[in-house]
């Protein structure tokens, strides 16, 4: 195989990697027990920041109902197919 292919599948895994990240913060949002764990505390560093940035344009309706996740999943979905898309 070729550099660009394992290029493309390098990108592809790191997406899929921190998307997993996010859907892992996000179900440890329902158990609040859970986040003084050391390993959602790692998660939190990291995912955090990316979705602080959604947060800012689109803030908690009614302050309960965070919809920042589903728009980083988006952005990260666009991000990839985009850089993606370049390689190709």
């Amino acid at each position: 195989m070729d550099a660009m292919h394992y290029l493309y599948q390098l990108i592809h895994h790191l997406f899929l990697f921190y998307t997993i990240l996010l859907f892992l913060y996000v179900f440890s949002s329902w158990f609040p027990s859970w986040q003084r764990m050391k390993f959602f505390r790692f998660i939190s560093f990291y995912a955090e920041p990316y979705l602080s940035i959604f947060r800012r344009i689109l803030p908690p309706i009614g302050g309960v109902l965070d919809l920042s996740p589903l728009f980083a999943f988006l952005g990260l979905r666009i991000l990839e197919s985009m850089l993606l898309g370049i390689l190709r």
